[in-house]
């Protein structure tokens, strides 16, 4: 069957930056102090100046993340992003002529919260999820939304944990392309030729990204000289697994892992005086904003991602633009996946043909049947398509962190 091919129009998002920028950032930016706390972003709060529905029927579209807690960055930048998304969206005439309502409920990236937030927002009559953000409460939240037959779009959990139901799609990659693309890339770019890999094992998302980067190290041909494991139980002092590793004479170490850990793991190797080269992915995005740590020793780290602030696509730059205008920050990977996201949410509601009418069941079969017959042009890739498992095509890039920012290799 021909593809329906939809673009995230440069148009389209232009011409709303400047409303969805100027708008009252109070709230919608927000950091809540409460557990399980939701953002409420819907018609009620914001219709005079976000362009959300204001009366008949809306899309509801909820989201779930972090906005507390160790994972803030990443459920604030999910949140946030998918507020612009919105915004332009409405301000542009909706989906098939339907505004959305929008809600964000914090889940601390805990799973028992993510539940809770799930049922508040079916509650609050939520139609679809983009969300969950963190993996953990992602594979909690999937067994409700098949229970419900709700459509769900990931932006940022990436293990093949949450998908493979029919009903849950990811925006982002999974955590074995994660693995695999990583080593190829290192190969390629012959930026070591001895690795040490420093992995949780105690994480579904860093032992599985572990697995495939070895097999496909091995297969490439790249010596692994150290492959250390840490646990959620001890991961404040990194000494022995970086001793070894440097023992080993590991010219670069590889860290599946997320940014707090990364975090320590670089401050301990420089007080040591190792200076291997580093190599994330995904959840190295927010180091550069960990309390108390010194950026500088970050100088030079890389990561794989689908997304550069920097990049000087006119798409990228109105985003980034709006995005520093209405919350002060450069904009992350997750921010762009959830920005990708809602506008995929956008792209297949009209290969659907769907309205808010439909119930949550309808729209779930309708939405996934529709999933595979669409191409997405957004900010983390170009002709984005999806297989039926839920898993997204779309090409991996790296960054290096230099001079404090984010920069495309």
């Amino acid at each position: 069957m021909m593809k329906k091919a939809v673009s995230v129009l440069l148009t389209a998002a232009l011409a709303a930056a400047c409303f969805a920028g100027c708008g009252d950032t109070s709230s919608n930016s927000g950091t809540n102090d409460n557990s399980g706390s939701s953002v409420n972003n819907d018609s009620d709060a914001n219709a005079a100046d976000d362009g959300s529905a204001a009366d008949g029927p809306a899309f509801k579209i909820g989201g779930i993340g972090p906005t507390t807690g160790d994972a803030a960055i990443y459920g604030s930048a999910v949140m946030n992003a998918a507020q612009i998304a919105v915004d332009e969206i409405n301000a542009a005439g909706g989906i098939n002529g339907y505004q959305i309502d929008y809600k964000f409920e914090d889940d601390q990236s805990d799973a028992e919260k993510s539940i809770n937030a799930y049922n508040s927002l079916k509650d609050w009559g939520m139609q679809i999820l983009m969300g969950t953000v963190t993996t953990t409460p992602c594979v909690a939240v999937v067994d409700k939304t098949l229970e419900d037959g709700m459509f769900q779009i990931t932006p940022s959990a990436s293990s093949t944990d949450v998908i493979g139901g029919g009903n849950v799609f990811q925006a982002c990659f999974t955590d074995p392309n994660q693995g695999t693309a990583s080593a190829q890339y290192i190969v390629d770019h012959n930026l070591a030729t001895k690795v040490a890999i420093i992995y949780d094992s105690s994480s579904v998302y860093s032992s599985g990204i572990e697995a495939t980067f070895v097999q496909e190290a091995e297969a490439k041909g790249l010596e692994i000289v150290a492959e250390e494991a840490f646990t959620a139980d001890s991961k404040t002092d990194f000494s022995t697994q970086l001793q070894k590793a440097q023992s080993a004479g590991a010219d670069l170490v590889f860290l599946p892992i997320y940014y707090a850990e990364a975090s320590i793991i670089l401050t301990q190797a420089n007080s040591m005086g190792y200076e291997p080269a580093f190599f994330g992915v995904d959840g190295m995005d927010g180091i550069l904003g960990v309390e108390n740590f010194d950026t500088s020793l970050a100088e030079g780290v890389m990561l794989l991602t689908p997304f550069a602030a920097d990049a000087q696509d006119e798409l990228t730059q109105a985003f980034v633009s709006t995005y520093q205008e209405r919350y002060g920050d450069i904009p992350n990977q997750f921010a762009a996946d959830a920005y990708d996201a809602m506008y995929t949410i956008k792209a297949v509601v009209e290969a659907a043909n769907a309205t808010p009418e439909m119930s949550v069941s309808e729209l779930g079969t309708a939405l996934s049947g529709a999933m595979t017959q669409i191409s997405v042009d957004g900010l983390t890739g170009e002709g984005m398509t999806w297989q039926e498992s839920g898993e997204v095509s779309k090409a991996p890039k790296a960054v290096v962190i230099k001079d404090g920012a984010y920069t495309a290799m």
